[in-house]
């Protein structure tokens, strides 16, 4: 396994554009300056689909690896990376499912637990691999961060695909996509028609439910916070004819209200930063895809910085440090490797508001 000197930054806070719109109203938020972005991971495999957490003290940091590629292969894993700084880290866990591919882990603290939960995709004949009625969560989870025990089957979500999760008023949360009525479709319209977005619900972490549906149709990824109050924001990823959308609801999570951010965001992040609401993930421009940071003000993106990334990107992590700095992981292709070869590998990002 091979970690680069992640003390080297790739690319300085000088050289990094900050894109702002103009005629910035009073109201809106500050400047931000990016720090610096390292490479923190690369093994010669394709690595992708982040996400970051602080748990008792240390940071996490979990992505997927596979030396197949991006597509479904049952030679995928996930890997779970643990640091006391940020800067150096070691690996405390890395798992796979027999005949199936794990990807989009993400984290959870709860009940004094670390989760990671992982969807996977059946790894069979090339017509079961596209079938999301084969789709099935799984997580494993430590009480330290060192110690780790699964990856087990997450009762409930079969014939769902797992993605970001939350926890409010003792109960854990999870976005799952399905088919309405695990639906058979033949064509990608079809799919997209009868794909919801479904809010998943648990008392332990490992048995889910159906809470409520985010969306009817054209369900996608979704990244959700829960305010002190118990409102209910997400973002959804958008696809299609589809752009994302800001959601707002409440328990029992039966009415929605939604805004189109007009455009689409690959691998959706939303979190607090401080006051404000951070927005991360993938947009296309021409046909370039980049991965790029945003405030969300009264429901519209004012977008502050993209980051070094071309060709397979995106799936931000988020963790605030202070209110005034955070991290962001992600993956991008935009390196190449001593061969001249492209690599698909992670990077941290250091963030800082400029004060006035």
């Amino acid at each position: 396994m091979k970690f680069t000197d992640t003390r080297r930054p790739v690319l300085a806070a000088a050289v990094v554009l900050l894109t702002m719109v103009p005629a910035l109203r009073a109201a809106d938020p500050p400047k931000v300056r990016v720090e610096s972005v390292r490479r923190v991971f690369h093994n010669g495999e394709h690595n992708a689909f982040t996400d970051l957490i602080r748990f008792k003290g240390r940071y996490y940091l979990t992505f997927r690896s596979c030396p197949d590629g991006h597509m479904v292969f049952p030679t995928s894993s996930i890997i779970v990376l643990s640091s006391e700084d940020g800067r150096d880290w070691k690996q405390v866990n890395r798992f796979s499912v027999p005949k199936r591919d794990v990807r989009d882990p993400h984290f959870l603290a709860y009940d004094d637990k670390l989760f990671v939960y992982t969807g996977t995709w059946y790894g069979g004949t090339t017509e079961e691999r596209g079938e999301m009625n084969l789709h099935l969560g799984y997580g494993a989870w430590s009480g330290d961060g060192e110690r780790w025990e699964g990856p087990v089957m997450l009762e409930g979500t079969y014939g769902h695909y797992i993605w970001r999760a939350a926890t409010h008023g003792g109960k854990a949360y999870l976005c799952g996509r399905r088919k309405r009525e695990f639906a058979a479709s033949s064509t990608r319209e079809d799919r997209n028609l009868l794909t919801e977005a479904a809010l998943l619900e648990s008392d332990d972490g490992l048995t889910w439910r159906t809470a409520g549906l985010f969306q009817p149709e054209y369900g996608n990824e979704t990244a959700f916070l829960f305010e002190n109050d118990g409102a209910l924001l997400a973002v959804a990823r958008g696809g299609g004819r589809r752009n994302a959308e800001v959601l707002r609801s409440r328990a029992p999570f039966t009415k929605w209200d939604r805004k189109d951010l007009g455009r689409y965001i690959g691998g959706p992040h939303v979190a607090k930063w401080g006051e404000r609401y951070f927005v991360g993930g993938r947009k296309i421009v021409d046909g370039k895809p980049s991965t790029t940071l945003s405030w969300l003000v009264d429901d519209e993106l004012v977008e502050f910085a993209e980051l070094p990334s071309a060709g397979d990107n995106s799936y931000p992590g988020f963790l605030e440090l202070s209110p005034t700095r955070a991290l962001v992981s992600y993956y991008s292709t935009h390196e190449k490797d001593a061969a001249g070869e492209p690599i698909t590998a992670i990077y941290l990002a250091e963030l800082t508001i400029v004060e006035d």
